[in-house]
């Protein structure tokens, strides 16, 4: 059984109790953007699309390295670049489903200061529509100055477009994007970007860099050039990269225009990653337009691929599940639903083979989806009993127990995926400045009142710890912040595994 894991799960809960979950879609109707380069770029036919994407991928390097974040890709017309951005959009895991992808690139025909998010509706394709998080959208533009939208920075944009067909033909599920144009290379307006995009930047996201490279050049000066280009991006380093481009422009080679039209995007994205040693740089691919039958060697445009990964790091509360221990769960849990449902005994499990953390003591939520929709989703915040019992507890009421479903049929359990969610046990702390928004989830109690706010509440709001904290003792357990001082503290993290 595959299994894919995301780090933060998209639950509220509300007690120590058992809970079911809600979702919630945007079904605003709104005006979708049209595609500006179809039939200019790439083709507009859909059929002749998906059969040049397909010898695309067939060309493309392979998968190399595991937890990819982001990537970076060209922009330019396919016959130029396409194998070469099907290489970067080969190193994304089709086995998991990212909630958002971040779509990043650069305004090649207005200059405004700040980003500008498409929030006015959907992306078109000849791939068909591509959903926009609209809510998220809304939310970016609402509460930073220096995001916003501008209709001309989106109208004749093929930065983010050209990425699109590639994701389509990637992925297979309807995946949702935030499309940003960065209209300015002041370092200071992209350090400002950077900080408001960098809670998004994890695991459960997927950030995609728009950028060709070299401009115009003959066809050897240019692999010279975007090798010590490529090289700087390869450190991770803003300092290293703003100094590589200005010594580039500095070499009057003859004929560069640039060293990368997409240095305000790769530079917002280094601006995320920097100082941070669980990230890495790969280099996956290089070639200009030289390399393609259709193009000259006099003069030409370098394309680069790039993944991104982050290192997978152990849970700071000591407490993980390998591979086998989630796949583990997963049958627990479906053949538990499986013996309620046809009336048979309660299914034995032998615990002499099953790992020291199955039989931990965890709170877990069991969700069941059908058909990408809700189906059931019930869950114990804390449990006195070990995970095996309390997932096997839990998906059976998820079947049977939701209000908001009927029961399961027998019949039905064949056709529906299974999610699990696991709490890592509680850790007590001492003051709001051991919280780390956006990883912990905290707990605050006095006396009979508690509440508990999961991580992505705070990365969703791009709160600091102070404020997710405050929020959760305000909102969720009803303690005045004079009173919180007081409170008892507790954060945990959360392991979220599915079905595939």
């Amino acid at each position: 059984m595959k299994i894919k894991q995301i780090i933060i799960i998209s639950l509220f809960i509300l007690s120590i109790f058992q809970f079911s979950c809600n979702a919630q879609e945007d079904t605003n109707k709104l005006i979708n953007r049209k595609p500006a380069v179809a039939g200019k770029f790439y083709p507009l036919d859909k059929k002749v699309l998906k059969d040049d994407l397909k010898q695309y991928f067939a060309l493309a390097k392979p998968l190399k390295a595991e937890n990819v974040i982001a990537i970076i890709s060209p922009h330019a017309g396919y016959v130029f670049s396409g194998e070469v951005a099907a290489s970067a959009f080969n190193q994304i895991n089709t086995k998991k489903k990212y909630k958002r992808i971040f779509l990043i690139g650069p305004s090649h025909y207005v200059s405004f200061n700040g980003a500008s998010i498409y929030n006015i509706g959907n992306y078109g394709s000849p791939l068909g529509e591509v959903k926009v998080d609209l809510k998220l959208a809304n939310e970016l533009i609402k509460k930073n100055k220096i995001i916003s939208y501008h209709s001309e920075a989106h109208e004749q944009e093929h930065c983010l477009e050209t990425q699109i067909p590639f994701l389509q033909y990637r992925l297979n599920y309807d995946f949702k994007i935030i499309p940003v144009i960065i209209g300015t290379q002041s370092e200071k307006t992209i350090i400002q970007i950077a900080s408001v995009l960098k809670p998004y930047f994890n695991s459960e996201n997927l950030f995609i860099i728009s950028s060709d490279f070299s401009h115009f050049p003959n066809y050897d000066d240019a692999n010279n050039v975007d090798k010590l280009s490529g090289d700087a991006i390869l450190k991770n380093s803003t300092e290293k990269l703003i100094k590589q481009v200005k010594i580039n422009a500095k070499t009057n080679t003859s004929n560069l225009v640039t060293s990368m039209c997409g240095y305000s995007a790769i530079l917002t994205l280094l601006h995320m990653t920097k100082d941070n040693k669980n990230i890495s740089y790969n280099a996956i691919q290089y070639k200009n337009s030289g390399d393609s039958k259709y193009g000259g060697k006099d003069r030409v445009v370098g394309y680069y691929a790039f993944s991104i990964t982050e290192k997978a790091t152990e849970s700071s509360f000591g407490f993980n599940l390998n591979k086998s221990d989630k796949e583990t769960l997963l049958k627990i849990a479906r053949s538990s639903i499986v013996s309620h449902l046809n009336n048979t005994s309660s299914q034995i499990i032998d615990t002499n083979n099953l790992s020291t953390a199955l039989k931990t003591p965890c709170g877990a939520f069991v969700t069941l989806n059908k058909e990408h929709k809700l189906r059931g989703c019930i869950g114990n915040f804390s449990s006195d009993l070990p995970l095996y019992k309390v997932v096997q507890n839990m998906a059976i009421a998820a079947a049977t127990q939701d209000p908001r479903f009927n029961a399961v049929s027998a019949n039905e359990i064949k056709i529906l995926k299974i999610e699990i969610s696991v709490l890592t046990p509680m850790k007590k702390i001492n003051s709001v400045d051991d919280v780390e928004a956006g990883k912990h989830g905290i707990y605050i109690k006095k006396g009979y009142r508690k509440g508990t706010l999961l991580p992505q509440v705070a990365t969703n709001n791009n709160w600091t710890n102070k404020e997710f904290v405050n929020y959760c003792a305000q909102y969720k357990a009803g303690i005045s912040l004079t009173e919180l001082k007081d409170a008892e503290l507790y954060v945990y993290e959360a392991i979220v595994f599915e079905e595939e």
